[in-house]
């Protein structure tokens, strides 16, 4: 178990000198050549403290913590054991030199250890030395990196007594030589700034101890820094008092995050802006890189700085940046590396390798070892230029900041000031770059195809500025940015994810241009690009069109665009918590008191905590939990870890609570077995753990997009199109696969494939070029975009080009600015071929008729007749489609049929083409085949469609719906104030729209994997999610994120109610259902359970609460049930000996009328029960044409009933929804609501009513409530 515990703070301390043959073999080489300066000697390994600090055999089974700390997989390490050489008059130990064996932690090499701590070598001076610091990072052949603090520190030694001179009583100085010790602190965490206090700590001990005392002072350091435990991801510091000061180990923002332990704005003090531009682009280029200094701490410092700066990148080759002059061949590696030599070897360096990045940290400079920097890509101009703003406004010197305070003279309260301002400046600095990061590689998530796990880097280069590119070109082809790739796919929501989000809005309109609108320019796009290029000369208008690809600006980021919005950074709000004070002296009755004392403040602390601050609640269960576990209080920590899973799931220690598991005595799992909340955690454990044995290994590669090299059948041709970029609707690509297949076996041939390829990105790249005059685009709206402009034909209307938008057809007359609006589609009344005279020769002539202009439009378009008159027939029937349906979508898939089939024309280019692209036109084929007329009744409820599944490559069914409302408090700015619309689809996916704008908010909150059953919306901070996997999901509704779970159910969490508050100090209580029958009463402020009873039932499906009375639905009876579980009244299923019974499905409570509504399975009926006679419905209202009711909803006076039709009627619409009024028990309105099944209704606060159906149609419908 001890492998799955958390390191502490200390992983070994280590002490290297040189010993004492060195030392009198370099004093005898000294007096033999009467030199000045003593030769250079070779350090070892002295002493080695490494946990545990007491013997197992000195504590007790039962609390004592089983190993002082943390046990980890060691090996041995064998050094001499020598008697120390000391002055005259003070005792030594007697016995010879022997050896001693040595268990240190097998991940810990200490034979280069010594040269490490002594990187400039070690010698003997006649003079002391001022002590010193430098930092080390280890590394291993896995990547697991391990740091350490080094302490150099000067001591006195005579080597020998007849040497020494007395003057009255005392030592002579002129007999006294110095020479140095290093003491190394060895930790799994980047704390620098913490373990060099601690060192600090130690020294002042050091400067006044003897050397037998030595040993005994080092071990009980390195156990008091072995108690240390490491902090949580979170906002919570742990301080500890370590005489004279006081160490701050501060935490982890998040788990994904690294701890920031460093004055990270040093390197903005060492050099300008082009130079750390410079350096994280040969970071990120995964150049040589070598820092230089004359200070080996700044070596390290600067480096770990750079590490941070490029987060959530990680530098993924070898990293050593403190260099001894023995290792100094490592820079002749060939492949990357960072390192860090002293600044006497930078000539040396420079000589002997080529193609090396340079850095002198001590002028600020950075150079190249072969050329100068011209061949190092600048970062991208417009994230460059936003960061050197944001630098101009970072106020870097503390000195200033204090400039009008006054002084103090206790140390640690000047400390604590010093670090506050400097945690604030590494705040706003991790923002800064984190933001640059984002700059740079914005829009990368819009080149993924995440359901092949392919990115689509050429795409992506030609959306960048042209001088931006060779900067991408360099960076893509990294094993940096391949991790960081993966690490998108697996749609990992980290620090760039939150802030590519939350400033995603300043370049919406991109987005919307990309996705929404095919890549095509809106009007509102093309204005800005004419008014920024007014200054430039219109290069562009005469070139051919291959360059044009090449050289249209289409970056995401825009110089104006970055840089004039201000950073929102979010303020932390830092919690520190103190632990126990250290004992003098090491012994393992005070292990046992300082842990007990850390239970108990942790206890304290968690009494002490609101309830509603969960966050601060889960850092102090964790701790508790851990130091449980390492005094072997396993109980104890499993109760920890179990509050833990309900306050913050994301910090809960999968591996460690399996380890405890296992790990149970025979005593401790009767134990178990008689609380109920750690019984359910051991069964949740154990099952998991039985369910991994089946689960397939994650797929983590990356792939680009590759053109085919051989005949692809239909699923390979849907891979590849969907990789592509092109298109994600399957049922779009199969008939695309029709149009473009030949031969009997229906196979797509590879060049058709990169013709067809190659002539959809030849139109995208036209699209960007095509330039409106002012007066055009002032008549069009500014979301229209033009997605095909005609050859200059002969009209009615004059001699000009035909252009199309999503709205309407217009002319642009040639000769002159003008513009002649033709028709919009929804006009259109005919579309027709006819030929016009023309000469001897008849020329084919397009026709178009609007029902709002007498003149019939005529185009003489020749060749291209055919093909304008497929297209304006879809887009009329597209259009056609989106009014009777209220569902804009189609127009949007009917603009995607348009273009394919343009696409499909050009790379055919023959009749065949057209025919070809005839089996594109899906809407007109739909009208002529389906009648598309929509009820009036249909028509007149209807509002609007959107679509869930939107960028999903397939429709899904959508199985819960849950309408929250809008709070009027917050900003509006960021939408955070409206009404949100939370959607549960297939296999745990949930999406969230704006309720305000209908436009999708989130796209993706992944909770579980199986199907999810029900929601609720509680206090508009929080919404709950039951799932099939038994499991209760709680979402933050600000942050869009699940870090909490109730795991208190065993079957499928079914329906969730709340329960209404009878008074200010009154809890609230929510209400959960399992389908086996458990009902769990929950405090919504604890998360704890208040109660649970069992019902006698079969397939509990729904509950609802009433005058808080809970009535409870099951397959075979509904029950009215008091607050202990108990059955008041119960309505059964009623025999018929004529057929079997059907089931109950769900019910509807309306005492107001004395009334309970149910519905049964596979019955197209409603029982209406009075409620003082539940032996058999009253009423029964029959629900025409309907197979079986899915879902009921209550809204005003009427009961809102989803259902599948019996039979499919003319228009293919197979869900309906019935409108009953409550009074009349009859149906009001029939309303053919979707293709497929109602699934799920939710109403919005009376005014509307939602609908969302199975997957075959897989759309939210939203009607308006009468």
């Amino acid at each position: 178990m001890e492998d799955h515990l958390p390191p502490g703070l200390l992983v070994a301390c280590v002490v290297v000198g040189a010993t004492t043959d060195k030392l009198k073999e370099a004093y005898q080489k000294h007096l033999q050549e009467r030199r000045s300066d003593f030769p250079v000697l070779e350090a070892e390994v002295l002493q080695v403290h490494v946990p545990p600090f007491v013997s197992k055999e000195k504590t007790t089974d039962s609390v004592g913590p089983s190993a002082f700390g943390r046990v980890q997989r060691r090996r041995s390490f064998i050094k001499k054991k020598e008697r120390p050489a000391v002055p005259p008059g003070d005792s030594s130990p007697g016995g010879d030199e022997a050896t001693q064996d040595i268990s240190v932690p097998k991940d810990i090499d200490l034979v280069g250890l010594p040269q490490l701590c002594f990187p400039g070598g070690l010698t003997v001076w006649s003079e002391p030395k001022e002590p010193s610091f430098h930092f080390l990072v280890f590394t291993d052949v896995f990547g697991n990196q391990t740091h350490g603090v080094v302490l150099q520190y000067c001591k006195p030694v005579q080597l020998f007594q007849e040497s020494f001179r007395q003057q009255n009583g005392h030592w002579s100085k002129a007999s006294m030589l110095y020479t140095a010790y290093g003491v190394c602190i060895i930790s799994k965490y980047p704390y620098y700034n913490a373990l060099r206090d601690c060192l600090s700590c130690l020294l002042s001990q050091l400067k006044h101890c003897r050397i037998t005392e030595l040993d005994q002072r080092m071990k009980e350091f390195s156990a008091k820094l072995a108690l240390v435990p490491i902090p949580p991801p979170g906002d919570l510091h742990l301080v500890f008092n370590l005489s004279p000061l006081v160490i701050v180990l501060p935490s982890r923002e998040d788990k994904h995050h690294p701890v920031v332990d460093l004055d990270i704005h040093l390197p903005f003090l060492c050099f300008q802006t082009r130079e750390l531009l410079q350096i994280i682009t040969a970071i990120l280029a995964e150049r040589r890189i070598v820092f230089f200094s004359s200070d080996w701490a700044r070596l390290t410092v600067m480096a770990e700085c750079f590490m941070i700066y490029i987060h959530p990148l990680q530098w993924q080759h070898p990293l050593v940046p403190t260099l001894p002059h023995q290792m100094l061949d490592f820079v002749m590696a060939p492949t990357a590396f960072l390192m860090g030599c002293h600044l006497s070897h930078f000539e040396e360096v420079s000589a002997e390798t080529d193609d090396l990045i340079l850095i002198n940290i001590d002028d600020g400079t950075v150079s190249s070892s072969s050329s100068e920097l011209s061949d190092l890509p600048a970062v991208p101009s417009a994230a460059a230029e936003c960061f050197r703003t944001r630098r101009r406004g970072l106020q870097l010197h503390y000195d200033l900041e204090i400039s009008q305070q006054g002084g103090s003279t206790a140390v640690n309260e000047l400390r604590a000031q010093r670090r506050l301002w400097q945690q604030r400046l590494n705040w706003e600095i991790q923002n800064i770059t984190l933001e640059l990061i984002v700059n740079i590689f914005r829009g990368v998530a819009d080149h993924l195809n995440y359901e092949h796990r392919v990115f689509n880097s050429q795409e992506f280069l030609k959306s960048r500025e042209p001088l931006d590119q060779p900067f991408y070109k360099e960076v893509l082809e990294g094993h940096i940015f391949h991790i960081f790739l993966k690490d998108r796919l697996n749609r990992k929501m980290d620090a760039y994810t939150r802030m590519e989000q939350s400033t995603r809005s300043e370049a919406e309109w991109r987005l919307k241009v990309m996705i929404d609108n095919l890549r095509r320019p809106t009007m509102k796009e093309m204005v800005r690009r004419s008014s920024s290029s007014e200054n430039c000369s219109p290069k562009r208008m005469g070139t051919s069109l291959p360059n044009l690809r090449e050289e249209r600006p289409l970056g995401i980021l825009r110089h104006t665009s970055v840089i004039e919005t201000p950073l929102k950074i979010r303020q932390k709000h830092v919690k520190q918590f103190k632990l126990p004070d250290f004992h003098p002296h090491l012994s393992s009755q005070y292990v046992q008191d300082y842990y007990t004392d850390l239970v108990g403040l942790l206890g304290k602390a968690i009494s002490f905590t609101p309830r509603e601050n969960s966050y601060l609640l889960a850092r102090y269960y964790y701790l508790r939990g851990v130091v449980n576990t390492m005094c072997t209080r396993r109980l104890d920590a499993l109760s920890d870890f179990q509050n833990l899973n309900h306050t913050d799931v994301e910090i809960f220690p999968a591996e460690l609570v399996r380890a405890l598991v296992d790990s149970l005595q025979h005593e401790e799992q009767e134990q178990v077995d008689r609380r109920p909340e750690l019984k359910r955690l051991v069964c949740r454990v154990k099952s998991s753990e039985t369910g991994e044995v089946t689960v397939q290994p994650t797929d983590d590669h990356v792939k680009k997009f590759k053109m085919p090299k051989t005949h692809m059948p239909l699923e390979s041709f849907v891979k590849h199109i969907q990789e592509s970029g092109i298109v994600r609707d399957v049922g779009t690509i199969h008939r695309l696969f029709d149009a473009l297949s030949v031969g009997p076996q229906k196979e797509v041939d590879p060049n058709v494939f990169r013709l067809f390829y190659t002539f959809w990105k030849e139109m995208e790249a036209e699209a960007q070029d095509v330039h409106l005059p002012a007066e055009v685009i002032e008549q069009l709206n500014n979301n229209e975009c033009v997605y095909k402009i005609s050859c200059s034909v002969k009209t009615n209307y004059g001699v000009g080009k035909i252009a199309m938008t999503q709205k309407r057809l217009f002319l642009l007359p040639d000769g002159r600015r003008g513009f002649v609006d033709i028709t919009k589609f929804r006009d259109i009344v005919e579309v027709k071929i006819s030929s016009a005279q023309f000469l001897l020769l008849r020329i084919p002539s397009l026709r178009i008729k609007s029902n709002l202009k007498k003149e019939v439009f005529e185009a003489n378009l020749k060749s291209e007749c055919d093909l304008w008159s497929l297209m304006i027939k879809e887009m009329w029937a597209g259009r056609k489609m989106a009014d009777d349906h209220k569902d804009p979508q189609h127009m949007q898939q009917a603009l995607t049929n348009v273009l394919l089939m343009d696409t499909v024309v050009g790379c055919l280019q023959s009749q065949k083409g057209i025919s070809a692209a005839s089996k594109l036109a899906y809407y007109d084929r739909l009208k002529h085949e389906v009648p598309s007329a929509v009820p009036k009744t249909t028509s007149d409820t209807l509002k609007h469609r959107i679509n869930p599944s939107l960028h999903l490559p397939s429709q899904q069914t959508v199985d819960v719906l849950l309408y929250t409302p809008g709070q009027l408090e917050k900003s509006d700015i960021d939408g955070e104030g409206n009404p949100k619309l939370w959607c549960a689809l297939s296999h745990g996916r949930v999406v969230v729209f704006d309720a305000a704008s209908w436009s999708m908010q989130q796209n993706g909150i992944q909770v579980g994997a199986l199907r999810l059953s029900c929601m609720l919306g509680l206090d508009q901070e929080q919404v709950w999610i039951g799932s099939q996997d038994s499991t209760i999901y709680i979402i933050n509704a600000c942050s869009m994120s699940c870090h909490k779970q109730l795991t208190e159910h065993r079957g499928e969490v079914t329906d969730l109610v709340l329960e209404d508050r009878q008074d200010a100090y009154s809890q609230t209580l929510a209400y959960s259902c399992s389908l086996d029958g458990m009902v769990i009463v929950w405090d919504v402020s604890t998360l704890k359970m208040r109660r649970q009873f069992h019902l006698s039932c079969h397939k509990l499906t729904s509950m609802q609460l009433y005058n808080r009375t809970l009535w409870c639905c099951a397959n075979d009876c509904i029950m009215e049930l008091r607050k202990t579980g108990a059955v008041q009244r119960k309505i059964s299923l009623l025999q018929d000996p004529t057929t079997p019974p059907s089931p109950f499905n769900g019910f509807i409570v309306y005492l107001e009328r004395d009334q309970i509504w149910t519905s049964h399975v596979d019955s197209s009926e409603l029982c209406v029960w009075h409620s003082g006679n539940l032996e058999k419905p009253a009423q029964r209202v029959q629900l025409p044409d309907s197979a079986r009711v899915s879902s009921m909803l209550k809204v005003k006076n009427q009961i809102w009933v989803g259902c599948r039709s019996l039979s499919e009627n003319q228009s293919g619409m197979v869900g309906k929804i019935f409108v009953v009024d409550v009074a009349q028990a009859v149906v009001e309105k029939e309303l053919l609501a979707h293709t497929d099944s109602v699934q799920a209704l939710c109403s919005a606060e009376d005014r509307y009513v939602l609908s969302g159906s199975a997957c075959l149609d897989g759309k939210i419908a939203i009607w308006k409530v009468e």
